[in-house]
Formats: C-alpha cells, sequence, structure tokens
C-alpha cells in the first residue's frame, strides 16, 4: 500500500501495511465468515479471516438507510461496517448473512426517529382503530393501510418526514422548462412554482386547466430525468390525466398499478415505446426564447377576459338603471359632455351633489365646483329639481363613460396581442416543447424490458426507466412500488377529497410533494373515531390532506392560484367566483347571450319527505314540457344532482332517462352541458341541521359549477331566505341576471297544497267548497270534493262514491289466497278510505286512499301494505295519492277513465 494510505492492516496484530499494496473483503454466509484477502506487490496473496484481522479505521452503525448509488431502492440495514474507505459490510434485519459492498458505490442515511414520535404513532394508533371497527368488506383495506404504514422507510428526506416536522425545504428553480400542453399565467406561475419548494400547492377551482398544469408539471419532470407517482383517490381525475397523455402518444410511459388487479391488467396490456424515431426538435434555447417573448402577452391575454367581465357586469347594471329610470319617468337631460367628466370624477361628483341635498350652493361649494369638475355655471345644479335631474344624468354618464374607457382598452389589449400574433406564439411554443420532450425521451427511455407483475418489483430501478409515471391509487401506492423506493415526486389530485390516512403513505414514497385541490369544494368524508391528536393541523377527524398541508406548513410554501376558467358560461361561473373565490377567477369563455340560468320556485307549502320531494320534481317535469325538449338538447347530456340520495333516487323513477342522476357529493369532478340542482327542503322540513348541510358553501359551489352552459336551481319559496346563506344568494344572483323568462314561480299547484297555512290564492274556490262533514281530515276533504266535481262530468256519471267503507264489507274473507293476518286486520275494523262503484248494481270498481305524513312509520306501512294484498287478491284496483303529490285532480279522472267505455257500453 501507499505510505500515504490513511488505512493500516493487522492481521494476527502484525501491522502488514506497509507490505501490500492492496486489500479486499470477501463474502461469507455470516460475519465469522468474511474473509480479508491482501495483495503483495510480487503479485501473491493470501486470505485470512476477517475476525483474525484488524482494519484501521473501522466504523460500526446501526439501524441506518442504505442505498445504491443511482437507485431508487432504500434498505433499512441492522448493522453497517465501514472498513477504511474501500468495504462496507452489511446485515438486514432477520438475516445473518453479510454483504460486502464498495463505500464509493453506496449512500448511508441515517433512520429518523419520525416513526417513534407523537404523530406518526397517532396515524398508526387511527389506521389500527380503522382496522378493529370497519365492517367486514371494508377491513382487508384498512388492514392494507395499516401494513404499508409500518413498511414506510424513517426517510430524512421524504415529504413524508417534512409534513411530520412541519419543516419544508426549499429547491433550486427549475431551469429550461417547457410547457408541451400550453400556458396561461397562472398555469405558468404554478409550474415553475412547483420546482422551487419541496412542498407545493396548487388550487385548482373548477375548469381552471388543473389537469394541463399536472401535465406540464409531468412533462418537466420527465425532461430532468426524474420519477412521478401521479394519485388520487377519484379515478376519473386521474384518468383524465391518461388519457391526455396517450393522445399525445406518450401513455407508454405510464404505469398503471395501484391494486393487485389492476397490475395485473397493466402488464396484461402494456404498450411499447415508438418504434420510429421522433421529428426533428428545436433546440431548448429556442424555445426558452419563446417562453421570453410570450409571457408579456399572457398578461394581455387575461386583461381581455377580466374587461369583457367587467363590460359585461356594467351593461347588466346599466340596463337596470335605464329600466328604474324609465318606470319612474326620472327626467335625466343636463347636458354633461362638456365638462368632459372621466368615471371617477362622475362618482366624486355624484357624491358631492348627494351631499348637498337641498342646501344652496354656497361660495365654498362654487370653489370646489370649480377645482374639482371646471363647472363654472351652476345654473343647471342651484334648485333641487335641476340638481335631481343632474344626479340622473350622472347616473347615466357613468356607465356611458366607464363603458367607453374599458372597452377602450379592451381593444387595445386586443391589438397588442394580434400584433404580436399572440396565438400563433402560444402554438409554436406548445408545438416545439412536445417535439422537444419527444426527442428527449427517445434517447433516454430504454425500449427493453421484460417486466410482469411479479419481478417489476426486483428491477425497480430499471422499471422506472421504462415507466418514470406511477399511477395508483393513494391506498396502495406503497405495495406498488418496490420495496423501500423513493420516487423524486409525488402528485396528489383532488387532495381536498383526500383522507390524511392513506394520503400519507403517497407523501411516505417521494421526496417532492405536489398537493392539487380545491377548498371551496367538498372535503372527505371522515370516520370519527374520537382519538386524540398530538396537534390539531394533523387531526384526521377534522381536516382532509390539502387542509391539513397548509395548516401545517402555514406560508411556507407556494400556494397557486389557477385563476383562468374555461368550463361554465360567465353567467354560471360569475356567481362562484363573487360567492366563493373573491373574484380572482378570470373567465375565458363568452357570453353571447346565452339563457344560462334558470330559477325554479315551487309552490308554498310542505313538500319535503324523508329528504325527498316530488313536488319539484313535479316543477321541473311542468317546465321542460312548457320550454319543450328541443330547448333543452345538448351535446354533452344534462345532469340532475341533488344533496339527499332520497331525492335522486325518486328523480330515476319521475325524469327522463337522458339525465344523469347523483347526488353533488357524487357529481364532483364530473360535468355536464347542463345542470339542474334540486335542493329539497321546504320551510317545514328544513331544520337548522338540514339548512347546514345543503347550504354548504362547498356543495352549492360544486353543484352549480357542475354546468357548462345551462344551470337551473329547483326551490322552495322562502325556505333559504332566513338564513341568508348560499342558496339565498344564489337565487338572489339568478334574479338579477336571469333573463325574466327564466325566473318561474309556482309552476304547479296541488289541491293539497290546501293542507298548509300558505297556499296559491288559485285554489281559494276549491277551498270554498270543500265539506267539515266529508271527514275530520282536510286532505279526505279535499279528495271527497274533487271526486264530486268529476263524477259529475258525463263521462264518469255511471259512478259514484262512499268513504270510510269497512274493509271486510268489500273484500270477501272467505277468500282462500288470505293469510291469517290479512284476515285478523280485515276483523279489526279496517276501512278504505273512498270506494268507487257503479251507480246501477252498486258494483264496487276501485278503492282510493289518502296517504298522509304518517305512512312512511313502519306501523303505517305493514297497515298499507296488508291493505294493498287484500284488495289485490279480491281483484279490486287502488289509486294511492300521498298528498305531496300534484296534479290530483288529473290522477283521478286518469284512475275513474278506465270504467267509462264500460259504462257506456252498459248503457
Amino acid at each position: 500500500m501507499h505510505k500515504e494510505s490513511t488505512v493500516s492492516i493487522y492481521v494476527n496484530g502484525e501491522n502488514k501495511t506497509r507490505q501490500i499494496n492492496d486489500w479486499k473483503i470477501r463474502q461469507g454466509a455470516t460475519w465469522d465468515a468474511l474473509t480479508l484477502t491482501c495483495y503483495f506487490p510480487s503479485g501473491k496473496s493470501y486470505s485470512r479471516p476477517l475476525r483474525e484481522c484488524e482494519i484501521i479505521p473501522t466504523q460500526e452503525l446501526h439501524e441506518q438507510l442504505v442505498v445504491k448509488k443511482g437507485s431508487t431502492v432504500f434498505s433499512v440495514v441492522e448493522k453497517l461496517v465501514l472498513y477504511g474507505d474501500k468495504c462496507a459490510v452489511i446485515q438486514y434485519p432477520g438475516n445473518p448473512k453479510a454483504y460486502v459492498m464498495n463505500i464509493d458505490d453506496i449512500e448511508v442515511l441515517p433512520k429518523t426517529a419520525m416513526k417513534d414520535e407523537s404523530i406518526f404513532q397517532y396515524f398508526i394508533s387511527l389506521a389500527n382503530e380503522r382496522v378493529k371497527q370497519a365492517a367486514p368488506k371494508d377491513k382487508p383495506i384498512a388492514e392494507n393501510v395499516l401494513r404499508q404504514l409500518n413498511q414506510i422507510l424513517p426517510h430524512a428526506e421524504t415529504a413524508l418526514h417534512a409534513y411530520c416536522s412541519g419543516s419544508n425545504q426549499p429547491r433550486e428553480p427549475a431551469e429550461n422548462v417547457i410547457y408541451p400542453f400550453g400556458i396561461n399565467e397562472s398555469q405558468l406561475e404554478a409550474v415553475e412554482r412547483a420546482f422551487t419548494s419541496q412542498i407545493s400547492l396548487i388550487e385548482g377551482p373548477p375548469g381552471t386547466g388543473k389537469t394541463q398544469t399536472i401535465l406540464n408539471i409531468i412533462a418537466n419532470i420527465l425532461h430532468r430525468g426524474e420519477t412521478v407517482a401521479l394519485l388520487s383517490n377519484n379515478n376519473a381525475a386521474v384518468e383524465n390525466v391518461y388519457e391526455k397523455l396517450d393522445k399525445v402518444g406518450l401513455g407508454y410511459l405510464v404505469a398503471k398499478l395501484g391494486s393487485k388487479e389492476n397490475r395485473k391488467s397493466f402488464f396484461a396490456s402494456a404498450s411499447t415505446p415508438p418504434l420510429d424515431s421522433p421529428a426533428p426538435a428545436p433546440d431548448i434555447e429556442h424555445i426558452q426564447a419563446l417562453l421570453q417573448h410570450l409571457r408579456q402577452y399572457l398578461h394581455a391575454q387575461n386583461a381581455v377576459a377580466r374587461l369583457q367581465a367587467e363590460i359585461d357586469e356594467l351593461a347588466i347594471e346599466r340596463r337596470y338603471l335605464l329600466q328604474w329610470q324609465h318606470e319612474n319617468s326620472v327626467e335625466a337631460s343636463t347636458d354633461l359632455d362638456k365638462y368632459k367628466l372621466s368615471p371617477q370624477q362622475t362618482t366624486d361628483l355624484l357624491a358631492y351633489l348627494n351631499q348637498l341635498a337641498e342646501r344652496r350652493i354656497g361660495i365654498k361649494d362654487r370653489i370646489k365646483l370649480l377645482l374639482n369638475f371646471k363647472i363654472l355655471r351652476i345654473k343647471p345644479f342651484d334648485e333641487w329639481e335641476q340638481r335631481k335631474s343632474a344626479i340622473y344624468t350622472l347616473q347615466r354618464h357613468y356607465y356611458d363613460k366607464a363603458l367607453l374607457e374599458k372597452e377602450a382598452a379592451l381593444t387595445a389589449y386586443r391589438e397588442v396581442l394580434q400584433r404580436g400574433q399572440f396565438e400563433t406564439l402560444l402554438n409554436d411554443l406548445t408545438s416545439s416543447s412536445m417535439a422537444y420532450l419527444k426527442h428527449h425521451l427517445h434517447q433516454h427511455t430504454p425500449s427493453q424490458g421484460t417486466f410482469n407483475s411479479d419481478n417489476y418489483r426486483w428491477n425497480f430501478d430499471e422499471f422506472l426507466q421504462r415507466y418514470p409515471i406511477i399511477g395508483s391509487s393513494t391506498h396502495s401506492i406503497v405495495n406498488s412500488l418496490g420495496k423501500g423506493a423513493i420516487l423524486d415526486y409525488v402528485i396528489i389530485d383532488e387532495a381536498s377529497q383526500q383522507d390524511i390516512v392513506p394520503g400519507i403513505l403517497a407523501l411516505g414514497c417521494a421526496r417532492n410533494l405536489i398537493i392539487v385541490g380545491d377548498r371551496k369544494q367538498l372535503p372527505h368524508i371522515p370516520t370519527t373515531l374520537g382519538i386524540p391528536t398530538p396537534s390539531e393541523f394533523y387531526d384526521c377527524e377534522k381536516y382532509s390532506l390539502l387542509d391539513s398541508c397548509v395548516s401545517v406548513f402555514n406560508e411556507s410554501i407556494p400556494m397557486t392560484l389557477l385563476k383562468e376558467h374555461y368550463r361554465c358560461h360567465p353567467k354560471i361561473i360569475q356567481f362562484c367566483n363573487q360567492q366563493f373565490y373573491g373574484n380572482q377567477l378570470i373567465p375565458m369563455t363568452q357570453d353571447n347571450g346565452e339563457k344560462a340560468l334558470t330559477l325554479l320556485v315551487t309552490a308554498k307549502g310542505n313538500h319535503a319527505r324523508n329528504n325527498a320531494n316530488l313536488r319539484e320534481l313535479d316543477s321541473l317535469l311542468n317546465t321542460l314540457e312548457g320550454a319543450g325538449e328541443s330547448e333543452w338538447d345538448s351535446e354533452n347530456g344534462r345532469g340532475f344532482i341533488a344533496p339527499y340520495n332520497a331525492q335522486v333516487s325518486l328523480s330515476r323513477t319521475h325524469l327522463p332517462a337522458d339525465f344523469a342522476k347523483n347526488t353533488v357529493h357524487k357529481f364532483q369532478g364530473r360535468e355536464c352541458d347542463e345542470i339542474v340542482f334540486s335542493t329539497v327542503l321546504d320551510k317545514k322540513h328544513g331544520s337548522q341541521s338540514s339548512l347546514s348541510f345543503v347550504d354548504d358553501p362547498h356543495l352549492v359551489n360544486v353543484a352549480v359549477s357542475r354546468a357548462k352552459n345551462k344551470f337551473t336551481l329547483v326551490t322552495g319559496d322562502d325556505v333559504f331566505a332566513a338564513s341568508n346563506g348560499h342558496i339565498a344568494a344564489l337565487m338572489r344572483y339568478i334574479e338579477y341576471y336571469a333573463d325574466e323568462k327564466q325566473v318561474h314561480r309556482a309552476p304547479v299547484v296541488s289541491a293539497f297544497d290546501l293542507l298548509y297555512e300558505e297556499y296559491d290564492q288559485s285554489l281559494e274556490r276549491l277551498n270554498a267548497r270543500l265539506l267539515a262533514s266529508d271527514s275530520q281530515f282536510k286532505s279526505e276533504q279535499i279528495v271527497a270534493r274533487i271526486l264530486r266535481d268529476t263524477l259529475f262530468q258525463k263521462a264518469y256519471q255511471s259512478m259514484m262514491f262512499h268513504s270510510q267503507v269497512a274493509l271486510i264489507q268489500l273484500a270477501s274473507s272467505a277468500n282462500e289466497a288470505l293469510t291469517a293476518r290479512e284476515r285478523e286486520f280485515m276483523e279489526n275494523r279496517a276501512s278504505c278510505d273512498f270506494v268507487i262503484y257503479f251507480r246501477v248494481g252498486k258494483t264496487p270498481l276501485a278503492v282510493i286512499e289518502v296517504d298522509g305524513g304518517g305512512h312512511d312509520k313502519l306501523q303505517q306501512v305493514e297497515r298499507d301494505a296488508l291493505k294493498n294484498s287484500i284488495l289485490q287478491k279480491s281483484n279490486i284496483p287502488l289509486l294511492r295519492l300521498q298528498t305531496i303529490e300534484s296534479q290530483i285532480e288529473e290522477k283521478i279522472a286518469d284512475f275513474l277513465f278506465q270504467w267509462t267505455n264500460i259504462a257506456s257500453a252498459a248503457e
């Protein structure tokens, strides 16, 4: 060995350092079987058991993480001995064999105490409790999450360690960023900022190009030669990314893993890289020059959209002002053009004249009018009537001037974009970036590699070179990766719906986390277990993963809001913008005067039963029929959504089949050309808890933003007015912005509305004709009156009715088909509300029953079922009328009409 070497070799206590020129440790089945081989300058060598030798320096370490340089797969080692600066001998847990590695080929990191600390132990306790409380069908999933939690490496560089310690690390900003999927101003900021920090957050409100942003981030991860996992508990979200990658020919880079079944399916149909070389690509310098040139126009693009939204808003306000002035015969004749007032000066003068009120103009007022507004002649403002006229003129003048100013600015920005050939520039950047990326990937992605669901983990580094994008659910990510694998990035989409556990499984598998979601949309629904959390912000019963990260890291991570909105008609998204997003969104869609909003207010009354409201569905059908189906035709379908499953179930039997029907929660992440939102509640059933559930800002935001072109709100009159919450704001918004013809009130009235304290005045005539002698129940009085009116008509005059007829007098208890319970029921004074007979011969034709609010109780349900069965076995038709139904007259007439032909033939 060289004299300058710092390593000393002793064999059996004798220093051999100066006699040898090299040494090596050879592997053995156990630690005692290790051998040291010494090499002499003569070429001879000899070996001795390592236990008989001493190498100085020697460092012994325990509980370390070891990884081969360039690998993603880390291992926990029980014992690690570093001999000099050359050899490392490793022993793995539960394995006595000693493995020898070259020190230069490995990296050694100390295990952190993360898994022993209170926050991680809280997650373990939670996972254990979920296993205990899981239903049999859910238990395997809960056990799987717990098993994966225990497998997570205590690695100091993972996003999970950063999350548990609340210590985010800065990153060097990415160089030579590319945008093969297009770009706007917010997305540019989001992509660049995602690479400046270990943890970053992108807030993506509906329709703001969240998927496009994720795709550009993935493209730059690939460009950097790094790896990424794309995860979500919403399959539709990640499938959208997969589809777009497939569309541009990059789907071959994705390994769609996850559950065992998904992994088998993926390997059975895994795609291969394209064989042909891609077209020549521009160099990166050309792309960066394009990007720098484009930056100056992205702001102008947004300015055009903002100005158009402001112009649309001003035009609506001006229309209402002119309408008011016309309705109130307001004179606004003062000529103000000569003063050349700006919109700001106009509002200042308005304020000053209102402050003057009816008092006379003094010398100080004259000076102020002259200095501030260049008004010398005060005659147009001297008398109160003239001053009022001036105020009304100024109001109109403000809108006229503001519109002119904004239209001029809009024209100027459009000219800037046109002169700069913005669209051409943007297309050039996109196509150049895509060509460059494909060329880069063709050079760096291996075309060979035979993997299957059994072997890919054992060759995981090679697998990642072939498939640098891993797709999985958060529930299966640890299982999907090679044991101990740490990726460069993990992107979690729809993170507002992600439970912290299992969400943190993904954080334990990557160095960097990009979390994408929207705190203004529906969060996950947590399971309540009552396990105390060591720190509030990690509380799995209170926070989603998104909310938790925002709270844990506070302002130490970059948070970017995607502002440009591309999905909804401006009138639809502007409600969400004003109500939930502080007017930060920029509608990029166009308002061409379409009837995008409809408000449908049902008749007064208590129509909701068990979280369902038939009246809202009847009113909707009536409105659809009145509008004509052609008005509702749409290319991408229409959806019906409601807060409750009961209303959705009811809609499936009442609305046309082409409606996609589901709860608001299940519709998150979806969209339709047209959306109908039924709120279900009425005054009687609008308890505080129900109102809070339906009027939740997240639910209302999701409901409205599902609609691309048309949104219809179906709700009860004054149900939400008292709370003055989000539904009330939505109703006010639609009434303000919608065409008058798109606001419908009480299109469907039911005779049973007379049961309510408030009812439509059109029913007053019917109410006056009710007979208390018909029944103690007003619902039956109503039906009796309708029956008389119906049977008075010529077609039905062969029929008559009696009320409260004993069932045993109508059906024979001797019927052999009857059960003992049914006979007992008949003999126990059971009766029918109304029985229809032929006048001649008194033959019973049918029974009509009136079901009030108590018919959903268990005992009454059983009684109704018995009566139904007895009448069916006696061949007596039955019509049941619910007091929540509408079109009662028509239903009774249609039911009885089947015997009019028989009656005519008998005559």
